[in-house]
């Protein structure tokens, strides 16, 4: 059994696993599925009141999404320790693709010279790591969710907000893969 739970499971059974959660939500009386979505409700508890948009009752409306967010950290913490499932390899192509516009050392699943606090204060780690977290975080909110929470519930409950989030969210990924990235990092 351990040796199922290691390696990655298929599409045929990742997939419905993630399907069933819609109908135990649905039932549950919850209709908000995501992570970004536990960030309001911790912001909400921790800033009551001082700014309008986390203005609700998180208590009611947000404690499951923490339970969520912390049932991801606690559920990855556990796959590494646990079951010893350790970083998937980046695949070959994409090396390749990311030395070509100045990322060479690449160590696990993150190239060391992006993402490390050394990194981080060089000009091209400052707008890929504050930049890229400002943009996720105003588009999760301004899109009114999160890619999981359009993409699973959203598309479930087939609602055309989370239609037209999902191509935008889409879109944007291809905008920074192909346009914005290597313009980046060709930072110094």
């Amino acid at each position: 059994m351990w040796d199922a739970l290691r390696g990655p499971w298929p599409w045929y059974v990742g997939g419905p696993v993630i399907g069933l959660m819609v109908p135990v939500l649905l039932i549950a009386g919850n209709k908000q599925l995501g992570v970004s979505s536990a960030l309001r409700a911790i912001c909400a508890a921790t800033v009551p009141g001082r700014v309008e948009f986390f203005r609700y009752d998180w208590r009611r409306a947000g404690l499951w999404n923490i339970a969520l967010a912390l049932g991801v950290v606690i559920g990855a913490a556990f796959a590494v320790s646990v079951l010893g499932t350790g970083t998937p390899d980046v695949a070959p192509s994409t090396r390749d693709a990311l030395a070509a516009i100045g990322v060479s050392r690449m160590q696990g699943l993150l190239p060391a010279e992006l993402f490390s606090w050394r990194g981080l204060l060089t000009p091209r780690g400052f707008v890929l790591m504050a930049g890229g977290g400002f943009l996720v975080g105003f588009g999760a909110t301004y899109a009114g969710g999160c890619t999981s929470g359009h993409g699973v519930m959203g598309m479930a409950t087939l609602q055309r907000a989370s239609m037209i989030a999902l191509v935008g969210i889409f879109a944007g990924g291809l905008l920074a893969t192909f346009v914005l990235l290597p313009i980046v990092l060709r930072l110094p």
